[in-house]
């Protein structure tokens, strides 16, 4: 039987499991999705540990995405991004994935919305925002981050220099969103309070396609805003869908089962 797992502190309310574990159900697999809590200041030892007993396969979530980094081989988009969410046990050392950008990308194809030439906003400058800004970036999109830190943003952009990323501060979501095609809160606003946005909702128009990170609840302030616009709506179980299916095909070499995957997602949520 192989085993998967999850690695983050807290685990205990991840939806990973009854994701992965329905996609192992529909192929027959043998195989099991665990979830652990390392000591914080014993991270390498974890990865090393799991890679010692045989486990095929880990998830890698906060507040771990940069710490295993000197334990793996980054690919080069994780060590792009600056972080990890999976990782692979092959031959040699174990290598250090990031499919959040996989996830923003399917996210965004899954609703037909095309992002190489477009104009794109990512609201955030954390791991999210990252993620989502070098997803954009990297397919082709021209790419602008806000962030309420405004040297945060800009430092981001830095990172990101080569492929023409620009950055600024909350108040240039008034003058950058109506002239954008895509939008991305990769923030926590609207998780924690539901009848707040990022975004102002009279900068919303209907020629934007919009992605929320947010995924408790669905349909965020920032969503129904976007939706009364008349602008496509992304909301964030897609991205946490997508990114946990680039896992799945990663470790198993097999096309996942999708619908299976986001039913079991959606039952949860």
């Amino acid at each position: 039987m192989d085993v998967y797992g999850l690695i983050g502190r807290p685990v205990e309310h991840s939806l990973s499991p009854p994701m992965h574990e329905a996609a192992y159900e529909a192929h027959s697999l043998d195989a099991r999705y665990v979830t652990l809590e390392p000591d914080p200041d014993r991270i390498g030892e974890a990865v090393a540990g799991a890679d010692a007993i045989g486990v095929a396969g880990l998830n890698v979530t906060v507040p771990f995405k940069q710490d295993v980094l000197p334990h793996v081989e980054p690919t080069p988009t994780a060590e792009a991004v600056g972080a990890v969410n999976t990782i692979t046990f092959d031959d040699g050392a174990p290598e250090g994935h990031n499919t959040d950008v996989a996830g923003v990308v399917r996210a965004f194809a899954h609703h037909d919305v095309e992002i190489d030439g477009q104009s794109a906003v990512v609201v955030g400058a954390g791991g999210a925002g990252r993620a989502a800004t070098y997803a954009l970036a990297d397919a082709g999109a021209e790419t602008f981050v806000a962030n309420r830190t405004v040297e945060r943003a800009e430092a981001l952009a830095a990172d990101f220099s080569a492929l023409g990323v620009d950055a600024g501060g909350l108040a240039a979501l008034d003058e950058r969103v109506p002239e954008a095609d895509i939008l991305v809160n990769a923030t926590s606003v609207g998780m924690d309070a539901p009848d707040t946005s990022p975004v102002p909702a009279d900068v919303l128009h209907e020629e934007l396609a919009v992605l929320d990170a947010v995924y408790s609840p669905l349909r965020t302030k920032l969503l129904r805003d976007a939706a009364t616009a008349g602008a496509e709506t992304v909301d964030g179980a897609w991205m946490l869908l997508y990114q946990g299916v680039a896992a799945f095909e990663r470790w198993t070499g097999v096309d996942a089962p999708v619908a299976v995957m986001n039913e079991s997602l959606r039952d949860r949520l």
